[in-house]
C-alpha cells in the first residue's frame, strides 16, 4: 500500500505545482459552439465532439458517435429517470440494471458485461469531465446541467485507456462563465414523481473567477403493491440527490484551473425481480417466451429483501489546470472519488419456496433467495497531457495516467451463509500519444499508440480464508485511420483500432464456498469505414459507419446457472459486423427530424465452451454432461444483451406565437429488437423486442426564457423486459411505468 500511495502523493504534488504554475499565464479552454446563428438560418446546428481530447466539429473526425444535446437528454431524463433511460438513445447503445438506480451495465456494438456483481470490470467507459467512472456504482451518477453526452462508437484505447474496447461514453458538463446565468426546473408526475433541478454561476472576481453552482433532486413515492403482506404502496419509491459546484479561475489570458466538486445522496428502491413472470404456466401452457399471468406492473409478492433498499453516498473532487505555452497546451486532470453504500434484494421474486410449509409463489419457488452487496470504495486518478495548438500540417499530443482504486464488497446472504468482505486494487499506469499530419488538401492520417501496465489484487478480509489472487498484464493499444474530404459537403474515413480490456478477479462466489475466478485480458481489433455529409445547404446530415471486430480471450461472465454462481470465463474468440447510421433533417426552420439505426451481429467462437443453465427452462443449445453438471455449449450463440437491431427517432415541431412565443412539440422514441439475455439460449429467456416512446407539448415564451410543458415517458405504457435470473426461477425484471406529468422552467 505504501508504494500507491507514495504514488498518489506524487501525483498529486505535480497537479499542485502545476496549478501553483497555472497562476502565472494559463487559458481558459474554448466554448463549445452552440449553432444558435445556424438554426436561425434553417441550417443543422454544428456538433462539437471530443473524441481526440480536442473540441472538433464531428463532421471532421474519424469516429462513430452519436451526441445527445440538452434538449433531449431534458427530454429524456424529465421523469426522473436514472441513467439507464440511455439506453437506445443512440444506435448501437444499450444500458441496464438488476441493481435499481447503481451499478448500471453498458453495451456499445454488442460488447457488454453481464455481471451485476459490484467489482465487475466493463468494455465501455464513462466519463464525466474527462474522468473516468470506473466502478459500476460510480457510472450511475445522475445526468444533469450537462452541456452534452457523447456515444463514441469503437475502441477508445489509445485516448482514453484500457477498458474501452467497445467505447465510451462521455458526459460533459456546464462550466462556469463569466456571464451571470441562472436556470430551474419543476416537474411533477404519475406516482407522486418530483425532479427539481437548478442551477446558477457566473463572476465573483471580474475576469479572474467564476462560479456555478447546480443541484437536482429526484423523487417518487412507493407505488408497488406487496402482494404478499398485503401492503399498498410499499415499495418503489426514492430519493436521488445531487449538487455539482465548480470555481474556475483563470488569473491571466494564458490560464485557466477548475475546481470541480461532485456529491449524491441516494435512498431508494434496488430493482424489483418477479417470479416465474417468463415461460409456460398453468394458465398459459402453450407460452414461451411472453409476459404471463403471474406478472403484474403494480405488485410484488416478497417475504424477504427488507423493501429491496438501495442507499448509496458518492463524492468526487476534480482539479483541472491548463497551461497555454506557445504552440502547445499543457492539461493535468486530478481526480478522488468515493463511493459507499449498499443494495438488497428479494433475488427470488417471491415468497415462500416448494419445501417449505404452505409451499411458495408465484409460480415455482426451489428455494428462498435474500442478497445484498454492499461497498467502500476510493479511486484516485492523474492526467497529464501536453498537445499542439499551432496551425500547420502536424497536430499531436502526449501524456501520461495513473489510476488507483481500492474497495470492499461485503455480500450478505441472510438466508444463508454467513457475511464475507472482499478486497479488490487496482493500480494502472500509461503514456500516450497521437499525431496527425494533412497529407494533402483533402486527405488526413492519424495515429495512436497507448502503453499501459495494468495489475489487480484480490483477498478475502473476512467471513472465508483469504483466497488471494493477483493478475496483470502490458498491452500496446493504437489506431490508425485516414479521413478524405471527397467534395465541399462530403468526406470518407477507414479506421484500424486495437484495444484491450484488462484481466479481472471475481470473488463474489467466495460467499457461496466457491473460488474465486479469473479472466485473462481481452483483446480486439476493430476495421470501421464510414462517411459523412451535410447537403442541402446544411439541411440534411447522414453519417454512417459500417464495421467489422474480433476479440481474442472475450471475457464473459458466467451468471446464475442452477448454482447460482458468477464466474468468469474467456471464450476462444468472439466477433461482431454491423453498421451505424446517423440522420438529421432541418426539414424547416422549425421542424426538426433526427434518426438513426444500427445492425449488430455478434457470435461466440468456442466449441468446447460450456456453461451451467437454469434451474427450470428449455435449453435450446446442445448440452454436456460435465462432471456430473449439465452444461450448455456456446459456439455461436450471440453476446448477451447484444440486440440485432436498434434504432432512434426524434422529431421537434415549433409554431411561433407573437414576437417572442413558440409552441413546440417533441417527441422521441427508441427500439431494440430480440435479446438474447444470457450466454445459452433457451426458449423462456427471449423476450419480444422492446420500444418505448415520450412526448412533449410546451409553450416556451421571452425567447425561451421561460417554459411550461406537459409531457409523457413511455407513453404507450409498455411493459419492456430488461433482464433475467435464470438460476431459481424463470423470474425477470421489466422498465419503468407510464409517467405523465407537467413542468415548468426558467433560464435567464
Amino acid at each position: 500500500m505504501s508504494l500507491r500511495f507514495n504514488a498518489i502523493r506524487a501525483a498529486w504534488a505535480g497537479s499542485t505545482a502545476l496549478a501553483a504554475a497555472a497562476t502565472f499565464g494559463f487559458a481558459a479552454p474554448v466554448a463549445a459552439q452552440d449553432g444558435a446563428s445556424a438554426e436561425d438560418e434553417g441550417q443543422l446546428a454544428t456538433i462539437i465532439v471530443t473524441a481526440n481530447r480536442r473540441e472538433e466539429n464531428l463532421q471532421d473526425v474519424a469516429v462513430s458517435a452519436d451526441i445527445l444535446d440538452q434538449e433531449r437528454i431534458g427530454a429524456v431524463f424529465s421523469a426522473a429517470a436514472d441513467i439507464t433511460a440511455l439506453a437506445g438513445t443512440a444506435p448501437g447503445l444499450n444500458v441496464e440494471s438488476s441493481n435499481g438506480r447503481v451499478a448500471p451495465r453498458f453495451y456499445i456494438r454488442g460488447l457488454g458485461n453481464t455481471d451485476f456483481d459490484l467489482a465487475a470490470s466493463q468494455p465501455v467507459s464513462v466519463l464525466l469531465d474527462d474522468v473516468v467512472l470506473e466502478n459500476v456504482t460510480l457510472k450511475s451518477f445522475p445526468v444533469f446541467d450537462v452541456e452534452r453526452v457523447e456515444v463514441l462508437r469503437g475502441p477508445q484505447g489509445t485516448l482514453f485507456g484500457r477498458n474501452t474496447p467497445a467505447g465510451a461514453v462521455k458526459i460533459t458538463s456546464v462550466k462556469p462563465t463569466q456571464d451571470f446565468s441562472a436556470s430551474g426546473s419543476l416537474s411533477y408526475g404519475s406516482y407522486d414523481t418530483i425532479s427539481v433541478g437548478g442551477a446558477v454561476g457566473g463572476a465573483l472576481v471580474e475576469d479572474k473567477i467564476a462560479v456555478r453552482i447546480a443541484a437536482q433532486l429526484q423523487h417518487r413515492a412507493d407505488w408497488i403493491d406487496n402482494g404478499f403482506t398485503g401492503e399498498d404502496n410499499a415499495l418503489g419509491g426514492y430519493n436521488d440527490f445531487a449538487v455539482r459546484g465548480q470555481v474556475l479561475f483563470t488569473p491571466s489570458e494564458r490560464a485557466s484551473i477548475l475546481a470541480a466538486v461532485n456529491y449524491r445522496d441516494l435512498n431508494g428502491s434496488s430493482t424489483f425481480f418477479r417470479a416465474n413472470v417468463l415461460g409456460r404456466s398453468a394458465a398459459q401452457p402453450n407460452n414461451t417466451n411472453s409476459l404471463n399471468e403471474n406478472y403484474d406492473r403494480d405488485t410484488v409478492f416478497y417475504d424477504a429483501g427488507g423493501g429491496n433498499a438501495a442507499d448509496y453516498e458518492q463524492l468526487g473532487l476534480t482539479l483541472t489546470g491548463a497551461y497555454e505555452f506557445d504552440g502547445a497546451t499543457l492539461t493535468s486532470i486530478t481526480s478522488y472519488w468515493t463511493s459507499e453504500g449498499s443494495s438488497r434484494g428479494d433475488v427470488d421474486g417471491g415468497f415462500g419456496a416448494v419445501f417449505l410449509p404452505g409451499g411458495g409463489g408465484p409460480g415455482l419457488i426451489p428455494f428462498p433467495s435474500d442478497t445484498q452487496d454492499s461497498l467502500d470504495l476510493e479511486q484516485f486518478t492523474q492526467e497529464i497531457r501536453l498537445a499542439s495548438t499551432t496551425e500547420g500540417p502536424f497536430s499531436w499530443q502526449i501524456g501520461g495516467y495513473y489510476f488507483d482504486s481500492d474497495f470492499d464488497v461485503t455480500t450478505v446472504g441472510f438466508t444463508f451463509p454467513p457475511p464475507v468482505t472482499v478486497n479488490h486494487t487496482n493500480e494502472a499506469w500509461a503514456l500516450f500519444g497521437q499525431l496527425t499530419y494533412q497529407l494533402t488538401d483533402t486527405l488526413r492520417a492519424t495515429g495512436g499508440i497507448r502503453y499501459t501496465d495494468d495489475q489487480k489484487d484480490f483477498v478475502v478480509i473476512s467471513g472465508a480464508a483469504p483466497q488471494p489472487r493477483s493478475v496483470g498484464d502490458k498491452n500496446v493499444d493504437w489506431d490508425v485511420s485516414l479521413f478524405a474530404d471527397v467534395g465541399p459537403d462530403a468526406s470518407v474515413y477507414a479506421k484500424i483500432a486495437n484495444s484491450f480490456r484488462g484481466p479481472t478477479i471475481q470473488g463474489r462466489d467466495v460467499a457461496f464456498f466457491s473460488a474465486p475466478s479469473v479472466a485473462q485480458s481481452e483483446n480486439i481489433t476493430s476495421y470501421e469505414a464510414g462517411f459523412k455529409t451535410e447537403v442541402a445547404d446544411r439541411r440534411v446530415r447522414l453519417n454512417g459507419a459500417a464495421y467489422y471486430y474480433t476479440v481474442s480471450d472475450p471475457q464473459f461472465t458466467a451468471v446464475g446457472g442452477a448454482g447460482n454462481l458468477v464466474q468468469l470465463i474467456n471464450a476462444n474468440k468472439g466477433e461482431g459486423y454491423g453498421f451505424e447510421l446517423d440522420s438529421a433533417f432541418q426539414i424547416t426552420p422549425r421542424f426538426l427530424f433526427t434518426a438513426g439505426l444500427a445492425y449488430n451481429h455478434t457470435e461466440i467462437k468456442d466449441a468446447n465452451l460450456a456453461v451451467g443453465i437454469c434451474a427450470q427452462c428449455t435449453v435450446t443449445d446442445p448440452t454436456r454432461v460435465i462432471g456430473g453438471n449439465t452444461r450448455a455449449l456456446i459456439n455461436g450463440n450471440p453476446f448477451p444483451n447484444a440486440p440485432r437491431w436498434s434504432a432512434d427517432v426524434t422529431a421537434r415541431y415549433g409554431i411561433p406565437v407573437g414576437n417572442s412565443g413558440e409552441f413546440y412539440i417533441f417527441t422521441d422514441w427508441v427500439y431494440l429488437g430480440e435479446t438474447n439475455f444470457l450466454l445459452y439460449e433457451i426458449r423462456e429467456f427471449n423476450p419480444k423486442s422492446r420500444f418505448e416512446g415520450g412526448l412533449k407539448v410546451a409553450y416556451a415564451g421571452n425567447d425561451g426564457q421561460w417554459e411550461v410543458a406537459a409531457f409523457a415517458r413511455n407513453i404507450t405504457d409498455e411493459d419492456n423486459v430488461l433482464g433475467v435470473i435464470d438460476f431459481n426461477n424463470n423470474t425477470a425484471f421489466v422498465n419503468e411505468p407510464r409517467v405523465i406529468g407537467a413542468m415548468v422552467s426558467f433560464k435567464y
